[in-house]
């Protein structure tokens, strides 16, 4: 089974492992494109101690590309995460390595670059366009610079949060509905068969996933981590302000303090310099550290039970793609929101007079027209 994300990156599951910092290295990303889906690797791919030199950081990722293609001969995805408005040092020498090792796939994160995506597109890399605020605006300007996909991230995602609290569901729908053409990924708290096929109905054709595959069994993750990640669910999870939004992470004592100093009133820029930046999230997460640093994951660890291999999450992921492949486009999906008589007829109008529907479709059509022609019974008495 095929479709646009499919065809458009060359995979045959419209999966793709997000590129999370110091936490991606060649085995996971080729593990996961060898599965069918795109692997990434995310900036400081593969390294455990810090370089602050640009050259350095720029030939360390041209190391672990070789070695993603030593691994495999599928496709993968580099990140490429420019500074907004500031002397960015740290691009120019990846681009040149990502020009240099034909790098097929880009992750970009930030704000739309015209002449950046330009140049991908001289060096024929497909462009995987993610927002850290995802909007229409956004994602219509992406879509006029020539972004191949757009990812659209909502609130229940691990990592830096939106600065927005919208999640999943409210998001999707509303960048697939403000694009003309690109195709757009689902990202945050997808981890399991039940989110991806969620996905689909809300006008997604594929999604982008973190936590689950830093609990994949070539997750570079501290073993220790992920046994605390298995017992916790999303209610575990604490959320706190800090640069440039917000951040959640699984309790400990810095993840603790974090908490107790946005309650007492201190402002982002004094919780982002306690935070650490990303050089805890390492201590936390990589080292396993859990008191001295911070574990970011997304709500979607409430259906992760087990380690897994990053074949056996696809699997899971997708084993319902067959039905879902085009479900939105073939109006197999209803979605429809709002109270009173009037809505409810009309959702049942639309059910009863839609195209003829899947087996799996006729029975949730079925399971929802009996309390609809129930409900409609009382509303017009």
């Amino acid at each position: 089974m095929s479709n646009r994300i499919c065809e458009i990156l060359g995979i045959k599951k419209p999966v793709i492992q997000g590129p999370m910092v110091w936490l991606t290295d060649a085995k996971l990303a080729a593990a996961v494109s060898e599965a069918g889906g795109l692997g990434s690797l995310g900036p400081n791919a593969g390294q455990t101690s810090v370089t602050r030199d640009p050259g350095e950081t720029a030939e360390r990722m041209r190391q672990e590309i070789r070695k993603v293609h030593e691994l495999t001969n599928k496709p993968f995805s580099v990140n490429v995460l420019p500074v907004q408005n500031g002397d960015d040092i740290y691009t120019p020498p990846m681009l040149k390595v990502i020009y240099e090792e034909k790098v097929p796939v880009v992750t970009f994160v930030g704000e739309p670059d015209e002449k950046m995506f330009r140049e991908f597109k001289e060096h024929d890399i497909k462009i995987v366009y993610r927002s850290l605020n995802p909007t229409p605006e956004n994602a219509r300007l992406a879509e006029k610079f020539g972004a191949d996909i757009i990812v659209a991230t909502g609130f229940d995602e691990g990592g830096t949060l939106p600065d927005k609290v919208l999640g999943t569901f409210s998001i999707v729908p509303l960048i697939a509905d403000s694009v003309e053409h690109t195709p757009v990924m689902a990202a945050g708290g997808i981890a399991d068969h039940r989110a991806f096929n969620a996905a689909f109905a809300l006008g997604a054709e594929g999604v982008y996933c973190g936590t689950v595959f830093l609990m994949s069994k070539e997750s570079r993750m501290a073993e220790n981590v992920k046994e605390a990640v298995l017992k916790a669910n999303a209610q575990d999870l604490l959320l706190f302000r800090t640069i440039p939004a917000y951040y959640r992470s699984l309790p400990g004592d810095l993840a603790n303090t974090l908490v107790e100093m946005d309650k007492a009133g201190a402002t982002n820029a004094e919780l982002g310099k306690k935070m650490g930046g990303f050089a805890n999230l390492r201590i936390g997460m990589l080292e396993g550290d859990m008191d001295k640093g911070y574990v970011s994951v997304g709500h979607g660890i409430s259906h992760i039970n087990k380690i897994m291999s990053a074949k056996e999450i696809i699997g899971t992921l997708c084993r319902d793609f067959k039905n879902c492949k085009n479900r939105s486009a073939a109006g197999e999906a209803i979605i429809f929101s709002g109270t009173g008589s009037g809505c409810a007829e009309r959702m049942m109008n639309l059910l009863l007079t839609s195209k003829p529907l899947s087996s799996e479709m006729n029975r949730i059509t079925d399971m929802m027209l009996s309390p609809l022609r129930l409900r409609l019974s009382f509303l017009r008495y």
